[in-house]
Formats: structure tokens, sequence, C-alpha cells
């Protein structure tokens, strides 16, 4: 009876033992995360986001796109656009020679957005035709396309698309009355309107300018009808007059301010001290996050924005990173990402890498695209004055250093106790 109870107070003693060095492990990993860059700014390779390229082509080969698409109304799109811009990006950063793979990639997503199941949630009424959602972002991709080739060898056919298409949104704007183009019948989102416009700056970098105007018109426009609480693009406008429906929130911000670098740099500087002021925040003091609404206003969370824990958006402060890196504000987009490290659970092997065990792509294909941001138009513009502070990780090192130390607090004790009574 003896021996069998000494077999179990032993059993027991290695099996805390294990279940200690399991979580003493966990911290040092989660501190490593916190600390090993996560971003390479503008022109560096960002780590890992081949092998996260890699994990969402597999998902979508297995019909991650229509998965997607019953989660959210634009689930199929976004993820095919955000995976093939990625692998724009990832070939701006190679050099002429070796973007084979990225074109072939960047073309294959961009197909599957021009077929019935890229375009099934948007309206053919709409002007132009689909909407500006639609014909915005798959505008974008198509330049993008079209950068990833020399001048000289760009295919004719997908010049002369990418021309129709851009002349298509620039006659819509042209025509409006407002600077926001309806994305969905009767409703107008400015997001949707910043992307297309980024477009048309982008068409007149890779052929004959023609849509300065149209420009200037839509800044004017913008200028205008900015919100009043914030001082930023609306996150809602009324589809005839453009004016504000809904305060600035973090969702839409956090993309306008990533596509307004490339249609005017100086507006976009004035633009991103303000939401930076009002969205940035650090919650319970552990790290940068980005809050759904204004610092100080509470709204309800909806599928754009997700849950919203103490206010934070968590796709708003991915989408972030990419905003802050075009901006030139790496202090920010580098411990927003580090967060992500930590906080996003990633799962990696030699051929892949997925967040929160791969169980939602589209956020892996969110996290790549912003990871990858750098402006196609204009050059990065001159970097803001720093807010974070390079001690920001000291409160969650602190946490993990007692979360490592904890399941060995028990056997100190009892060692202490031990030779106190020897």
């Amino acid at each position: 009876m003896s021996g069998t109870r000494s077999t179990v107070r032993r059993s027991l003693r290695w099996s805390r033992r294990l279940v200690a060095v399991v979580v003493s492990l966990c911290a040092l990993v989660g501190a490593i995360r916190l600390i090993a860059p996560a971003t390479a700014g503008p022109a560096g390779e960002p780590p890992g986001v081949e092998r996260q390229l890699a994990f969402l082509r597999s998902a979508l080969d297995g019909g991650g796109g229509d998965e997607a698409q019953r989660m959210f109304p634009e689930g199929y799109f976004f993820l095919h656009v955000l995976y093939g811009l990625s692998w724009v990006e990832t070939g701006m950063r190679e050099p002429a020679g070796e973007r084979s793979e990225a074109l072939r990639e960047a073309r294959w997503a961009l197909e599957r957005l021009d077929s019935p199941s890229g375009r099934a949630p948007f309206s053919a009424d709409l002007v132009p035709s689909y909407g500006v959602f639609y014909r915005g972002w798959s505008n974008w991709l198509r330049g993008g396309v079209l950068s990833l080739q020399p001048a000289a060898q760009r295919d004719p056919a997908e010049l002369r698309r990418f021309a129709e298409d851009s002349a298509a949104l620039g006659a819509a704007f042209d025509a409006s009355a407002t600077p926001y183009l309806a994305a969905y019948p009767g409703q107008a989102w400015p997001v949707d309107s910043t992307v297309a416009m980024a477009s048309l700056r982008l068409h007149d970098s890779l052929l004959p300018p023609r849509f300065a105007g149209t420009a200037e018109r839509w800044l004017k426009g913008v200028r205008e009808r900015l919100d009043p609480r914030t001082g930023l693009l609306p996150h809602r406008a009324d589809p005839d007059t453009g004016a504000p429906a809904e305060v600035a929130r973090g969702t839409s911000q956090s993309i306008i301010q990533r596509f307004l670098v490339d249609i005017d740099p100086e507006f976009a500087e004035a633009q991103y001290p303000c939401f930076r002021d009002r969205y940035i925040v650090s919650p319970l003091g552990l790290g940068p996050a980005v809050r759904e609404y204004p610092d100080g206003e509470d709204g309800p969370a909806d599928v754009d924005s997700g849950p919203l824990p103490l206010g934070v958006s968590l796709s708003a402060t991915v989408v972030t990173i990419g905003a802050a890196q075009v901006h030139g504000d790496t202090a920010l987009a580098g411990a927003l990402a580090n967060h992500g490290e930590l906080l996003g659970l990633p799962v990696g092997t030699p051929w892949t890498k997925r967040y929160a065990f791969g169980l939602l792509p589209v956020g892996d294909a969110f996290l790549a695209w912003s990871k990858t941001a750098r402006p196609w138009v204009e050059r990065t513009p001159p970097a803001p004055p720093a807010t974070i502070s390079p001690w920001w990780r000291v409160p969650l090192l602190s946490l993990l250093a007692v979360l490592g130390a904890l399941p060995w607090l028990p056997a100190l004790v009892r060692r202490y106790r031990r030779r106190r009574s020897a």
C-alpha cells in the first residue's frame, strides 16, 4: 500500500513539473514573439508572410472563399482580393525578373474576382456597374498586376481593361453630386470611394494621366464633408448628398489612412495624426490597440468590427499596421504587429503560418496585406513623431515573467520550508 502511495506521489510530482515546464516555455515563447521584429517596413521582407500566403492559397483551394462569404457579405471578395494584393506587395520587393510567382498568383486572384462568385453580392444596376466597392478594389488589384510588369512587357488586354474600368470610375465620380459613390443600392461608405480614387491615381502613374481634375474635385468634396466630431472621413455617408451619416470608425479609418497617402500625401499627413490621437489606445496599459469608436465614445459592434472588448476592434488593429507602415510610423506598426504575434496564437511550420489556428483565414489575409503595406503611387511621407514609448512592452513582459514563474512557486515554498525546519 505504501509503495502505491509513493508511486502516486511521484507521478503527481512529475506531472506538476511537466505542467510547470510547459507553462514556462509558453511564457518564454510569448516574450520572444513580443520582442522579435514582426514587420520590416515598406522596403523589407515581412517575416512569415510568404508562409501565410501558402496557407491562404491552400485555404482558398479548399473552399475558404465560400466559407468566408457565409460569414459576411464580402467574405469571398475580400479573401481573394487581399490574397492578390499581398502577392503584388511581395512582388514589388523583388527584382523585376523574379516576379513571376507574384504575378501568377495576383492574376489568379483577379480572375476569381472577375467571376459570377466575385460579383454575386453586388448590383449590376449601380453606377458604375456593381458599385464602387467592387469596381474600386478590383481596379486597384488590376493596376497592381500591371505594376509588377515592365512597361514594355505589359499585356495589352490587361492595359485596355484597366483603362476602361478607370474611365468608368472617373465618369461616375465626375457625374456625382457627392464624393461618395454607392457600394450597394442606397448605401455609401467613404472608405470604398477612397480605394477607388486611389486606383485612379494609380492609373495616372502607369498610363497617360487623365484623372487629376477628378481627384481635385473629389478631395474638395471630401474636405467639405468631414465628420464634425473627429475631423476625419465619416464611416457612412448619405448616398445623395455625401453628408456624414455616422461618426468615423476604426475599421474604415484604418483602410482610409492607408490609401489617402497615394491620393494626396499632404491631406493624408493632416488626417493621420487625427486618427492616431483619437483611436490608438493602450487598454489596461498592456500595449497599443485601435478603438472602433473615438476615445470617449462607445457604440455597437457589427460584422465589420467584430466583438469590441474594452472598445477595441481586433480587425481595425490588424489593418492599422498597414496604415502606420505607409505613413512611416514604424514604431506603431511594429508595436501592433508584435501585439498580434503574442495574442494571435500563430502556428507555424517550415511551409505555412496561420493565426488563431487557421480558423479565420480572412484574418490571416488582412494581416498579410497589412504587413506588406507600402505606397504604390507616392513615396512614404516623412515619419510622424513617435507616440509609442519604447517601454510599452514592459508590462506585458512582466506579466509573462510572473506567468512563467508561478507554476514553480509551490515547489520553491516547500523547499524553503524544509530548509528552515532543517
